[in-house]
């Protein structure tokens, strides 16, 4: 049975996460602490894993231009986040960390400069909430507006990395649209996630308090795989393929993890204001992004 469920969700995250979600909002999560753990090591371990299915020459080529991506995606959505928070009177807080969240990584972002603007529980819960909730819509619609407006592979890749809030999501949403979009999705993205220490650090400057985070060396690590991938003998393949493989079942557990950290009670602490400041700004970072790369200028 549990094998069964394993292929189901490998075919399908957007199963995973729905059933996650389902099993939450129906009955609750009687363990959202030991839940919350998993997935965030086994995201890491999931991403480090699908590193021994690309190419070194692939993320290369994907991290150096996914550079100037990054740097025009988070300056906009910060910015924009920023306006769109004050114009709807959102609370500085929140709508600083909901702008983060979606200008780099979602949850990691905001929990990393969460502590040096001294935000409260309240204050992560209403971020929080608000990106899940979009990040998890993200998943299910994504790969169908690729589709419907003709995205190539390395076209929905850089999008959905600058489109999606969480590495999950833009892992999965990437690995329903081919291989050479989950490629260059979750390098542009991992490249974007790096941008959490700068971020923070300003951050932290400009309110005069010191931080300390960790630094998410599972992308130095998912780099060390992609080159154990490109430069190891030929009959380590097969090995590196089932890996690879198992990387994607262990990111659809992942997303049902996810799903299950989503209770009533944390929709329910979101409020009006602060969700329709995630929505327009998602809305316009994915309109802007998707022309930008139906344009050729991205």
């Amino acid at each position: 049975m549990a094998g069964v469920l394993a292929s189901a969700f490998s075919a399908s995250p957007p199963l995973a996460l729905a059933l996650g979600l389902a099993l939450a909002l129906a009955f609750g999560n009687p363990f959202p602490a030991l839940t919350s753990r998993c997935s965030k090591w086994l995201l890491q371990i999931s991403v480090v894993g699908l590193g021994f299915g690309m190419s070194l020459t692939e993320v290369v080529r994907a991290g150096r231009s996914g550079f100037l991506y990054t740097v025009i995606g988070i300056t906009f959505a910060v910015v924009c986040g920023l306006v769109l928070g004050r114009a709807l009177g959102v609370q500085r807080i929140p709508s600083l960390l909901i702008s983060v969240g979606t200008a780099i990584c979602g949850g990691s972002a905001i929990a990393a400069v969460g502590p040096v603007v001294d935000a409260d529980e309240h204050d992560m819960a209403v971020s929080l909430g608000t990106i899940f909730v979009l990040n998890a819509t993200a998943l299910f619609i994504f790969p169908m507006l690729g589709h419907r407006f003709g995205l190539s592979q390395s076209q929905f890749g850089i999008w959905s990395a600058l489109a999606i809030h969480d590495t999950s999501s833009v892992v999965a949403a990437a690995a329903r649209y081919g291989s050479l979009a989950l490629a260059i999705a979750t390098t542009v993205k991992l490249t974007r996630a790096l941008w959490i220490l700068p971020v923070t650090f300003a951050v932290a400057a400009l309110n005069k308090h010191k931080t300390n985070f960790q630094v998410p060396w599972f992308i130095l690590v998912f780099l060390l795989a992609s080159v154990a991938r490109s430069y190891s003998p030929q009959t380590l393949v097969p090995t590196y393929t089932l890996v690879s493989g198992a990387a994607k079942i262990g990111l659809a557990v992942t997303l049902f993890f996810i799903g299950g950290g989503l209770s009533r009670n944390a929709i329910a602490q979101v409020g009006v204001r602060p969700l329709v400041q995630g929505i327009v700004l998602w809305v316009v970072v994915a309109a802007g992004s998707m022309w930008l790369v139906r344009s050729g200028l991205l």
